[in-house]
């Protein structure tokens, strides 16, 4: 597998390696001990899964006080995937990075805890997939507005279909500090 670093510390992104010919493809979506070796050494206690349609925006979501790290990759449709750096100590905060996540490069992100994740659909329709390293925590549940000035994400859609707690999430300023990740 091909792993690179990406312009925020810590979210990588990474390529399996993928076995084709005519009839099809295989590849490895996780293998502890080949991840660990590039530093994603959690072991993941949730799986899940989503489909969505074109222009639906999930996020910007984050857990805290109980953070999760986040291993995600499309398995069909394209998406484009975007982590923000909120650890208000960090160099980097309000900082993010995108990287289109599709079915023919099979990338995965490594978003480790720390960091809100969000997806904009690119095609009909997408199917997400999300290892966790900690369960859902309701309490914890936390999301930033998508399109939050103070962080300027380039988003390739102007009007998303957006659920309704995304589409009443507080800019990263407005959120306490003793709500974001330290």
């Amino acid at each position: 597998m091909k792993v690179e670093t990406t312009t925020l510390p810590g979210v990588l992104r990474i390529e399996p390696k993928v076995f084709a010919d005519e009839r099809g493809w295989f590849l490895e979506t996780w293998r502890q001990e080949r991840y660990r070796e590039h530093g994603i050494g959690p072991d993941f206690v949730q799986a899940n899964s989503s489909r969505s349609v074109r222009g639906v925006l999930r996020g910007l979501h984050y857990q805290w006080p109980s953070p999760q790290g986040k291993l995600v990759w499309v398995s069909r449709g394209r998406v484009l995937d975007v982590a923000v750096d909120i650890r208000p100590d960090s160099p980097h905060f309000r900082q993010w990075m995108a990287c289109e996540l599709n079915t023919e490069h099979h990338a995965q992100l490594w978003i480790p805890e720390g960091f809100a994740h969000g997806f904009v659909v690119l095609s009909e329709e997408a199917t997400f997939h999300y290892l966790c390293t900690r369960a859902y925590d309701a309490q914890a549940d936390s999301a930033i507005a998508w399109n939050d000035p103070e962080i300027g994400i380039d988003w390739p859609i102007d009007h998303p279909d957006l659920s309704p707690k995304d589409a009443a999430a507080p800019r990263l300023s407005e959120i306490p500090a003793v709500r974001l990740p330290r």
